[in-house]
């Protein structure tokens, strides 16, 4: 794959951006082309890039000012989780900003009556389930990256995972969000409520890959964890006979909290 071009107007004024930057987000920007290698691409290293800049913002107000300025200095952003993705989605360019959301991992609100909690979207998806589990609930999408993915990489790519057959993926998890936009707006769509009034611009964004914001913080649906669920492991004699027993399961009107199938051991 080739990568494209870097502005040369952005490259010539990279001081005065950088300096910029560490204006709206002191001691959060990594200029050193030696530590932005960190950034150079995701889980999907066959390709690689050092980006011009990496701002670690660890408010709403930061990302919002990260991205005012980059749009008013026409500075390309990249927005990044935790690196997981295998589909090269935080892969910057040289002329390019990366926004990493790693800072951005905080609870901000778990409500068991209502079923919800808000978290900043650079909290792992595991530490979600983490932060509720000792009551009795869980966050149903598992990517197979669970442990290091962030919740707003799994927002972008509408991730699923075991669960998905009886839980849905991220979308059918996803109550709000916090977006910012790309000129720095900061919007709120959906919430902690069942049915969030007009159009479902919430279903947009998650599955967007990041182009149409930069979600900040999620509020996302949890539920309470099965009770007596086992794992259990079945071979097949091919992948038919195992897809055979799976239409079995659901026509017998079972549906199992996670069911996952491998074609090699």
């Amino acid at each position: 794959m080739d990568m494209p071009q870097p502005d040369r107007r952005v490259l010539d004024a990279r001081d005065s951006i950088v300096a910029a930057l560490r204006a709206a987000v002191p001691n959060g920007v990594i200029e050193d082309p030696v530590s932005a290698r960190t950034y150079e691409c995701d889980a999907l290293t066959a390709y690689r890039c050092t980006p011009l800049a990496v701002v670690l913002p660890a408010t709403t107000a930061e990302v919002s000012a990260v991205l005012a300025l980059c749009h008013a200095m026409r500075v390309p952003v990249v927005p990044r989780g935790a690196g997981t993705s295998l589909a090269g989605g935080s892969l910057p360019t040289a002329d390019c900003v990366v926004l990493g959301l790693a800072r951005m991992n905080a609870v901000i609100e778990t409500d068991y009556d209502n079923r919800f909690i808000t978290v900043q979207a650079g909290r792992t998806n595991l530490s979600v389930t983490g932060a509720v589990e000792s009551d009795g609930f869980f966050y149903a999408p598992d990517p197979s990256s669970q442990l290091a993915c962030a919740i707003g990489g799994n927002i972008a790519m509408n991730s699923g995972g075991a669960h998905c057959l009886k839980y849905g993926v991220t979308t059918n998890n996803l109550l709000g969000v916090t977006l910012v936009l790309m000129d720095g707006s900061v919007v709120t769509l959906g919430g902690p409520w069942l049915d969030a009034p007009g159009l479902d611009l919430l279903g947009l964004v998650c599955g967007s890959g990041g182009q149409l914001g930069v979600v900040t913080e999620a509020t996302l649906r949890i539920l309470p964890k099965p009770e007596g669920a086992r794992p259990v492991l079945v071979a097949f004699d091919s992948n038919d006979v195992a897809g055979d027993c799976v239409a079995d399961i659901i026509r017998a009107g079972l549906l199992p909290v996670a069911i996952e199938f491998m074609d090699r051991p």
